[in-house]
């Protein structure tokens, strides 16, 4: 029964986790000879594929000879680290993923300190190699230099190294020789990472290290059989080792599911060491532990992260409620948001105080919560969100703050900028390394300096540098930080826009809409350069004279308005703003629309 393998694919975001993989599963042979296969297979949802980003660990199992091995693909982004520090207690070894030409990243560092911890083995794969600007041998000495830096053990010092091109679907143990298929690569997993301990005599034990959610059998709990055998219809029984006095919940195992390619499927009974889906238990949640009836013993779990970031979400009350949603209620919009909880254990719903339709949703990072608002918004959801705020914790009598481990990687003549604007957010300079002609330089910066930071980076760098962060710890609160330099410009009235109107206002600064764009009175319509908010009226239509007839002037010149992204919009959001989200449209506006109780507001709170 040693004929079974179970690891975990762990890197930086974009160092070719996904695409490895489907050149693993093509050479297994999952496929037929003539199947039609898409890329990036194991992206399977629509916001995966456009990003080209993993969200969900996903698992998938291929034969090797008559070796199956079950291999799980993690996200790379720090948003989703929840992901990652699960699925790792479901395998017994990792393939570590390094991009030949970027060398290990902030994230690289996180899910290889979790992997440590756990005394996995590691199998390093530096990947890429057929990159033009690789640099491999320096990459070598960085992955060495990182796990001493992380205390790795002598074993896991000495971890095999291998160099591969997952595009190609080549892997060779030498980087001066190229290999011809994955081959090396199978064959390392099943010499180097063990094989599962298998007590079959045991009573039955397993603990949930990932959640599915199917309509029609509720929540599908997955995870690794640790002891024992599960048998389909058995009398089981739920437990949770950090809630040792809750009664524990009795239930049966109503179907069972083996991975198989990219197939789940069923089996009437499963032995220790395997990955298995189980459904039929309706309250199962990720870090509970399913034992055979009568012999509850639960697993200890590794908790949660807490959330370092919150948002409110609330019922749209803009003058448009209403119109392009399809879902606009507090109840339907709480009951999607308590759906997403059982699937990412990492989001934390709570409501707000003296108020029935708003919910505070925390989170790992900008990036999580935007994607649950793309989500929503595609399944025709209509509500409004504040700008993110950071979550602050009391530590010895101190008010703390989430910092961020930044990375930045730009070519040298940008370094002054970069450094400049992440001083004034209060970041810390830790280290500088030339990367050829780029500079590769560290920070530790607080979470909420780097909001609206990215849009800002891209602008300096050109388009041409990197950014990773990912979070670090908890220091005292490091001062204020001012958050936008710039101001908003303000529809004065409710109406369609008109090129008139909008030609008058341009010269107030950049516009974020077009002539036949339907505004309100108190919406967001531009941006101004100086740092205050400024009422435009785009509505505004040319008067007729006895003299002149509308149409006689010369052509109005519009500037091409700026088309913000769900994520720009968010970085964008003023303290006083809200960011209305409806299936067609996205429209940034004050949080108060009337004109003169704003100002009031505003005197009073100066």
């Amino acid at each position: 029964m040693d004929k079974l393998r179970n690891v975990a694919i762990i890197a930086h975001v974009d160092h070719g986790k996904t695409t490895l993989v489907d050149e693993m599963l093509k050479q297994s042979g999952v496929y037929r000879e003539n199947q039609e296969v898409v890329e990036r297979v194991m992206d399977s949802n629509d916001l995966e594929r456009e990003r080209g980003i993993t969200i969900l660990a996903k698992n998938t199992a291929v034969f090797y000879g008559d070796t199956k091995i079950n291999i799980v693909d993690t996200p790379g982004h720090a948003d989703f680290g929840g992901e990652v520090e699960r699925i790792l207690k479901m395998v017994n070894g990792v393939i570590l993923l390094v991009d030949a030409a970027e060398g290990p990243m902030p994230q690289t560092r996180f899910v290889l300190s979790r992997a440590l911890e756990l005394g996995h083995r590691v199998i390093v794969v530096v990947n890429k190699i057929d990159r033009p600007d690789q640099r491999i041998h320096e990459v070598v000495d960085e992955v060495l230099e990182l796990l001493m830096d992380l205390d790795a053990t002598d074993e896991q010092l000495d971890s095999p190294m291998l160099f591969c091109s997952g595009r190609n679907g080549t892997a060779s143990y030498s980087p001066e020789v190229e290999g011809t298929d994955l081959k090396p690569l199978f064959e390392t997993i099943l010499e180097y990472i063990p094989a599962p301990e298998m007590n079959l005599d045991a009573p039955f034990q397993m603990l949930v290290s990932s959640l599915d959610y199917n309509e029609y059998v509720g929540r599908i709990a997955i995870g690794r059989i640790e002891r024992g055998v599960i048998r389909q219809n058995q009398e089981i029984e739920v437990c949770n080792f950090h809630h040792p006095d809750e009664p524990t919940l009795k239930a049966k195992a109503v179907s069972l599911y083996e991975f198989d390619g990219l197939n789940r499927v069923p089996v009437t009974e499963a032995g220790a060491g395997n990955i298995i889906a189980m459904s039929g238990i309706p309250e199962i949640t990720i870090g509970d532990t399913v034992c055979a009836r009568g012999a509850a013993e639960p697993l200890p779990f590794v908790k949660i992260s807490a959330p370092t970031l919150e948002m409110t979400f609330s019922v749209n009350d803009s003058p448009f409620a209403g119109r392009e949603g399809k879902f606009v209620t507090s109840r339907q919009i709480r009951d999607r948001l308590m759906r997403e909880t059982l699937k990412d254990v990492s989001l934390r719903v709570t409501d707000v105080e003296n108020s029935t339709d708003s919910f505070n949703v925390a989170g790992r990072g900008e990036m999580s919560l935007s994607i649950l608002i793309e989500t929503m918004r595609r399944e025709g959801y209509e509500f409004q969100v504040s700008p993110p705020r950071v979550l602050y914790q009391e530590i010895d009598g101190k008010l703390c703050e989430p910092v961020e481990r930044v990375v930045v990687d730009v070519p040298q003549d940008y370094m002054g900028s970069v450094m400049e604007k992440l001083g004034q957010r209060k970041g810390e300079f830790l280290e500088m390394t030339p990367v050829g002609t780029r500079m590769k330089m560290e920070f530790l910066v607080p979470s909420r300096g780097l909001f609206g930071y990215r849009n800002e980076f891209l602008t300096d760098t050109k388009g041409e540098g990197i950014l990773a962060s990912v979070f670090e710890k908890y220091e005292p609160y490091k001062g204020d930080i001012a958050r936008r330099s710039t101001g908003s410009l303000i529809a004065f009235e409710t109406g369609e826009a008109v090129a008139y109107g909008i030609w008058n206002a341009q010269e107030r600064g950049a516009m974020f809409i077009t002539p036949g764009t339907k505004v309100y009175g108190g919406m967001v319509v531009g941006v101004c350069p100086k740092a205050e908010d400024v009422p435009v009226n785009v509505c505004r239509t040319k008067h007729l004279t006895n003299t002149r007839a509308s149409g006689s002037d010369e052509a109005l010149r519009l500037i091409p308005p700026r088309t913000l992204s769900l994520e720009q919009c968010l970085e964008f959001l003023a303290d006083d703003e809200l960011l209305e989200v409806t299936p067609k449209n996205l429209r940034l506006r004050k949080s108060i629309l009337d004109h003169s109780l704003r100002m009031k507001t505003l005197m009073r709170n100066r």
